[in-house]
Formats: C-alpha cells, sequence, structure tokens
C-alpha cells in the first residue's frame, strides 16, 4: 500500500456525522438490546467500540447505518455517504475483484467513466493493484478484506461503519491491515465507528475507545487514545500501550460484571 499524508482537517473544523442521545433498541420480543447510549462522531475520528458478546454492538452499527431504527433516543445521521465493511468480505463470487469494487459505485448511479477511475484508485489505495482480474476463490482471506474495503471507499465516504472486519483473520495478517486502515484513515479524514472484541486492537487503531457492558449495553467507560498517526507496530509493546490496554480491560470487566 502507498505511504499516505495525513490530511485529516483541525478539531473546530471537522463536521459532525454520527449523533446518538440516549439511543435505545428493543426488539419484538421484548429483548432490549441497547439502553441509553450516548455517541458522537466527527470527520476525523476513529472511534472503537468493545463490549462482551451480545451486548448490542452490532445492532449499535446497524442503527448508525440506518438499516434498523431505535426504538428510544435521538439519532442523527449527518454523513453524506455511509461505507460499511461486515465481518465477512460479501464479495459476489462471478465478479472478478475489479467487478466487485465497481458494485456500489455502480448501484449509486455513478457514470461509467467516474466508476471506473474511482475503482482503480481504491484498489490502489488497498494494495490490490495487478490482482484486478481474480475472482474471489483466488484470494486470501485478508485481499478478500481488502477487496471489502476498496468497495466503499468508491463513495468516499464521510462516515465508515466496521463490523468486525479483521476478527477472522490470522495475528499477522490482521496487525497488517490494522495498519493499511489507519493510513487510509489519516488520508481520507473519515469518521469511523469500528466494532471490535480485541481490546489490543482497539486501543492501536482509535482515537477514542469506548466500552460498552452486557445486555442492555451502554457506554460504561470512554479513553482518549493519546497516539499520534504516525503509530507502528512496535507501539503494541510500549510501557503507555500496555497501561491504556489495561485500563480499557479493567472497564470491559467491570461492565461485564
Amino acid at each position: 500500500m502507498s505511504t499516505l499524508a495525513p490530511t485529516v482537517p483541525a478539531t473546530a473544523t471537522r463536521a459532525r456525522v454520527l449523533h446518538f442521545r440516549d439511543v435505545a433498541k428493543a426488539f419484538p420480543d421484548g429483548t432490549v438490546a441497547l439502553e441509553g447510549v450516548d455517541l458522537d462522531i466527527r470527520r476525523g475520528e476513529f472511534v472503537t467500540v468493545v463490549g462482551p458478546s451480545g451486548c448490542g454492538k452490532s445492532t449499535l452499527l446497524r442503527i448508525a447505518s440506518g438499516l434498523s431504527p431505535a426504538t428510544g433516543g435521538e439519532v442523527e445521521i449527518e454523513a453524506a455517504r455511509i461505507g460499511y465493511v461486515f465481518q465477512d468480505a460479501t464479495l459476489l463470487p462471478w465478479r472478478s475483484v475489479l467487478k466487485n469494487v465497481q458494485l456500489l459505485a455502480e448501484l449509486h448511479g455513478m457514470s461509467k467513466t467516474a466508476t471506473n477511475q474511482a475503482s482503480r484508485d481504491a484498489i490502489d489505495l488497498v494494495g490490490l493493484a495487478g490482482h484486478e482480474k481474480k475472482l474471489p476463490r483466488a484470494l486470501s482471506g485478508g485481499m478478500k478484506m481488502r477487496a471489502s474495503l476498496a468497495r466503499s471507499l468508491t463513495l468516499d465516504p464521510d462516515l465508515f461503519l466496521f463490523d468486525e472486519p479483521f476478527g477472522a483473520l490470522d495475528e499477522i495478517t490482521r496487525e497488517r491491515l490494522n495498519d493499511e486502515l489507519i493510513r487510509l484513515f489519516h488520508a481520507k479524514g473519515f469518521g469511523a465507528l469500528f466494532i471490535t472484541h480485541s481490546v489490543s486492537e482497539a486501543v492501536y487503531m482509535s482515537t477514542r475507545v469506548m466500552v460498552m457492558s452486557g445486555r442492555p449495553g451502554h457506554i460504561v467507560d470512554t479513553f482518549e487514545v493519546p497516539f499520534g498517526a504516525d503509530r507502528t507496530p512496535e507501539l503494541r509493546f510500549t510501557p503507555e500501550f500496555a497501561a491504556l490496554a489495561g485500563q480499557v480491560s479493567h472497564a470491559l470487566r467491570a461492565g461485564h460484571s
């Protein structure tokens, strides 16, 4: 992947892309998934949510995407364009990498010329140049996730939603994609809401980490991440990183008890 210079705007000029205030979600069977969730994300913020299984993290994403309505509270989705990367790459097996990456642009009515240019730019950004003609069955797990990421990048989203996108990958591939996504984030300056079970991944990726309780999920603690844009794998072995990860882990355990 190419080295990209940060272009994230200054804090005072960042546009808000997502606003939750006292948000709740109850399902028809009586299950209360979320309760009293407050969340604000602006462009240039990478917010990660960690929490126990079944606490409502994916429900939070579905509400943020507009795919599922909240049953209480206030939701304002102020992003003109939203990108969504799922746990599975969800590539169409009969379409090549290029054709898969073009899909969202086509569905959004972009011209053929604009779709082709945006798709090739996105493929280059995620490091898949040279693999455009391959079918998904010829790709590794990491390459499939790169293609999924490129597909959403064609829309130049204001808000990116990530539902544990690297959870099924081996540790080396996962850490490599963490670094690549960080570079994309600082190059594009989108707002991000990232879901993961990994405390280490949350601290390494984010500008802010939010910890959810068990069901009904609500935010029990928030941690500002002090590390700058130039993060390297060695950061994970520093005392500062270990201390912050320990604080997040402690809050996670306390919220689950």
